[in-house]
């Protein structure tokens, strides 16, 4: 099957710190990418290469067979590859129907957010952040300001956000960070079922090992800038060096 998302020899230097190097993977239509590693793995800066948020310093990254390397976000976003990020990036003071509005009209080519609000009266914007909403089960939060929602839709608000211009690959970093433990299986249940529906390719960063394994289709674990484990999530989560580097389950075996 053709890759929708090819990178070759990637890597990234901050001066003397290597952030990231030597990764080389192909994403098929469709998968589920699970993305683990400690803080300071590698894991944001490869998403950030990929959308556009900083240049590499080597290696390519190939969208729907289309170099994208380097290309400036904006332009990544409207072929096709979205985000969402680890603090939801929504408007506060307006309602969660008004965010979906503004995301729909920056989806649709009106430029910034500071041009995107002209067009709300618009039915194809109305109809598009609707249908987000519905997609996401939000659409009771219409009228609400996203200042006071619970985190948990806040969350749910800023994927739809991200979704509402119906890109083909989605990245989402850390969808469960500051969700609670009772909150997160359901709000991961409602973002997975939706994207499924949408037909998308995801890659999401994760630290909640138990998400990983329900939600991903496969693993990426990260270590020291690079990939060192890629595969199904029992083969990728048993792999010695993810146990000893990333999830800790080996030494605490050897301890107890």
């Amino acid at each position: 099957m053709t890759a929708i998302l090819s990178v070759r020899n990637l890597g990234k230097t901050f001066g003397s710190i290597v952030a990231a190097r030597d990764i080389t993977l192909d994403v098929p239509p469709q998968q589920t990418v699970g993305i683990i590693g400690a803080n300071g793995a590698g894991k944001t800066t490869f998403i950030n290469m990929i959308t556009g948020h900083l240049r590499p310093t080597s290696g390519t990254i190939r969208f729907e067979d289309r170099d994208i390397t380097g290309r400036p976000s904006r332009e990544i976003t409207r072929l096709g590859v979205s985000r969402s990020f680890q603090v939801a990036q929504i408007f506060s003071s307006l309602t969660v129907f008004e965010n979906m509005c503004a995301a729909a009209a920056i989806a649709a080519g009106n430029g910034s957010a500071l041009t995107a609000f002209a067009p709300f009266d618009r039915p194809e914007i109305h109809a598009s952040a609707a249908a987000a909403m519905e997609l996401f089960g939000i659409a009771r939060y219409r009228g609400t300001c996203a200042a006071t929602l619970p985190q948990g839709i806040r969350k749910l608000l800023d994927i739809a956000m991200a979704v509402v211009g119906a890109p083909r690959v989605l990245l989402l970093d850390e969808p469960t960070s500051g969700i609670s433990v009772e909150e997160k299986f359901s709000v991961m249940e409602t973002v997975m079922s939706a994207l499924k529906s949408r037909q998308l390719t995801v890659l999401f960063v994760e630290h909640d090992m138990e998400i990983v394994a329900r939600f991903a289709d496969r693993v990426l674990a990260f270590y020291d800038g690079t990939v060192i484990a890629d595969g199904a999530p029992a083969v990728a989560l048993a792999d010695p060096r993810v146990q000893v580097f990333i999830s800790g389950t080996r030494g605490e075996r050897r301890h107890a």
